[in-house]
């Protein structure tokens, strides 16, 4: 292909001091940090490639795209582009897989020792004055669990669910991955849904967000999980009920939940997780579970590879 105009939509996803491959040397290149939705026809203009993370491509806007050859998404997620759309256009869509598969499971982990251990809890206790009042070398006003001989349960057999299972086991804890919620049988090596909610002293979510896994963890499911249970959501924000998630921390229903997506993006004060993250159970954190460098790293070296494979007319990691 000759001279191509490529236009990234939200560069400001990919930290500064992570090295971009330079497509500018042989390509029109322009970058914006930030594109709101009233802004986005007008800055993909006549484009032949649009970068996107999380910016909107409706089918209202790719029909008005007429030089539009390819979208390149810079994550996994595909929920902001209409693939249906790309299809009938002939769009190319290609997005980034695999590259956080260290940094994700990391996360979890690292959410899970925190809850356990009650860190937070006990942090806010000092920043409290709780251990000066107290006058001993320690004291002890949460309970403190181990990980040992645990179980894990997992939604979510993809990529980053296994590495999170990988992590687990390491740690001496046992593993179940969950059937699909309904499901009449059970594939080898998944339990079914509800076994896992009964079973698990840690759920955590690895999963899609589609129309069928809206709420997927809401008020039913949180009833039947144990007392002790910690819930993780490092997928996305609607998986879980974050009323129905909140009552249940209040409740004291579940041990606690460490939550890293939210329904809407950032989230506003009014969201119930922030509005409750005082409670000593809950941990948040800003959908940054799939940013270590080493990942973001890698994620910009696929979504490069993934460019220069469709201008060189090969296919690499094409979803349309």
């Amino acid at each position: 292909m000759s001279l191509l105009n490529i236009v990234f939509l939200d560069r400001a996803t990919i930290p500064r001091h992570i090295d971009l491959p330079d497509l500018s040397v042989a390509h029109q290149w322009r970058e914006y940090d930030f594109t709101t939705p009233e802004q986005v026809l007008e800055r993909i203009g006549d484009a032949d490639i649009v970068i996107t993370n999380k910016v909107v491509l409706t089918r209202e806007i790719l029909a008005q795209l007429p030089k539009l050859k390819l979208v390149a998404i810079s994550a996994t997620g595909t929920n902001n582009v209409d693939l249906s759309a790309c299809r009938e256009l002939n769009i190319a869509v290609c997005n980034v897989q695999g590259y956080a598969t260290q940094s994700v499971p990391e996360h979890v982990i690292a959410m899970m020792f925190a809850l356990r251990r009650n860190l937070f809890g006990y942090h806010q206790d000092i920043a409290a004055g709780e251990w000066q009042r107290n006058k001993q070398f320690c004291f002890f006003t949460h309970p403190i669990g181990d990980i040992a001989g645990s179980v894990m349960g997992i939604i979510g057999g993809g990529s980053l669910g296994k590495a999170t299972a990988a992590l687990a086991q390491a740690l001496g804890m046992q593993v179940a991955f969950a059937e699909h919620k309904g499901a009449e049988s059970c594939r080898e090596g998944y339990v079914s849904f509800e076994q896992v909610l009964t079973t698990a002293d840690v759920l955590t979510l690895h999963c899609p967000l589609t129309a069928a896994t809206t709420h997927l963890i809401s008020q039913p499911e949180l009833a039947l999980m144990k007392p002790n249970a910690l819930v993780i959501n490092t997928g996305r924000g609607g998986l879980i009920d974050e009323v129905a998630l909140v009552d249940a921390l209040k409740q004291r229903r579940i041990a606690g939940a460490g939550v890293d997506v939210f329904t809407q993006e950032p989230a506003d004060m009014g969201n119930p997780l922030i509005a409750n993250m005082d409670l000593p159970n809950l941990l948040l954190t800003p959908h940054v579970a799939w940013g270590s460098d080493s990942a973001i790293q890698r994620l910009v070296t696929i979504l490069i590879a993934n460019i220069e494979a469709f201008i060189a007319g090969k296919s690499q990691n094409r979803l349309v």
